[in-house]
């Protein structure tokens, strides 16, 4: 058994032998679901710092 602990805390416990094609779908789907929070995450930064350059310039005009 391999346990695999992410950052985060969560743990996945994978039986390394045999690793199937299963478990290997598995995985990927999990990978793609972080991949897709990740963007998110990004994409809310991305948002936030707009905002700031935003309030910035109006502020630089008062």
């Amino acid at each position: 058994m391999v346990e695999l602990v992410t950052t985060t805390g969560d743990r996945d416990v994978v039986d390394p032998d045999p690793f199937t094609s299963e478990s290997a779908q598995i995985l990927i789907g999990e990978i793609m679901g972080y991949n897709v929070a990740l963007e998110n995450i990004t994409k809310n930064i991305n948002d936030v710092i707009l905002k700031n350059k935003n309030i910035i310039d109006v502020l630089g005009r008062v």
